[in-house]
């Protein structure tokens, strides 16, 4: 099999050649941003929307951007082509670039920019069929997670404390009120009514995170954009969990006690039918 070919500072390498100094910025100080990018039937996924985003993170932290839409597209598509019409996940990553270490931002260098593609498995029936497990914890994070830094060590060791109770994900709690995942937008349902966090400076604003509420809103679904608070949480009839690379999942156990009826919840069902209809039109030849 051929090795993978990356992007990596305006080549395209094989990923054992792909070298990054260690005064790196990103190495150094997590200096940069990342996205991730769903591609289904090699169609980039909602990529108008992931690039603003990584306009947004880029923007935040004062780097500018090396690429234009154009530019973007044609590394990005051009690293699909590996895999033919899989879908995939295409990660990228910008940092600051190459200078001494010093903490302010050096003067007249290069951001190093990194991408690649791989394959994306497909979701565990298990998980579909029986949900998945999650925890509550305090939301020990910085004041800026709508920023998609590449400092992840909080989110790291938060996601490890729901491992460690056999758990596939932590929602995170701060000051009463859930936030997000360690790795996730969170949904609930109550009374009928699905309901996610408001976008703002503690939680990532989710590209399919938003595209769940919209298709809630085209199917005359009852949702709001609200703060949900930790009582809530806990008394759902549904939560679910939405990210780039798991899509949507339901959480059927919460604390190790059942959530709702202990299985995957109706307004779940209806909404996972609707995501995947969106897959279905997005891989349909243009």
């Amino acid at each position: 099999m051929p090795e993978q070919i990356v992007f990596l500072n305006d080549e395209f390498l094989p990923l054992s050649q792909a070298k990054v100094s260690v005064l790196d910025r990103g190495f150094v100080f997590g200096d940069g941003v990342y996205e991730v990018i769903p591609a289904y039937g090699g169609q980039l996924f909602r990529i108008d929307e992931h690039l603003r985003r990584l306009q947004d993170s880029l923007d935040a932290i004062r780097l500018p951007n090396p690429h234009d839409r154009s530019q973007w597209l044609a590394i990005l598509n051009r690293l699909l082509t590996q895999h033919g019409g899989d879908d995939q996940s295409v990660y990228l990553q910008l940092t600051r670039g190459v200078a001494p270490r010093d903490h302010a931002f050096p003067k007249h260098i290069q951001p190093t920019v990194f991408a690649m593609a791989n394959r994306m498995e497909p979701t565990d029936p298990q998980y579909l069929q029986q949900g998945i497990a999650a925890v509550s914890l305090p939301d020990s994070r910085w004041q800026h997670c709508n920023i998609k830094g590449i400092s992840l060590l909080a989110g790291v060791l938060l996601r490890q404390q729901a491992e460690d109770q056999q758990a596939m994900e932590a929602i995170l709690i701060r000051d009463g009120q859930v936030t997000e995942g360690a790795a996730s937008n969170i949904f609930i349902v109550e009374q009928g009514v699905i309901k996610t966090p408001p976008k703002g400076q503690h939680l990532l604003p989710g590209i399919t995170r938003d595209l769940l509420v919209e298709l809630a809103q085209q199917n005359q679904l009852a949702v709001s954009e609200t703060t949900v608070s930790e009582q809530a949480l806990l008394a759902a009839d549904e939560i679910w969990l939405s990210s780039s690379g798991r899509e949507l999942l339901p959480v059927t156990t919460l604390n190790h006690r059942p959530v709702g009826t202990g299985k995957p919840g109706p307004l779940w069902q209806t909404m996972y039918t609707l995501f995947q209809a969106c897959k279905a039109q997005l891989r349909k030849p243009a």
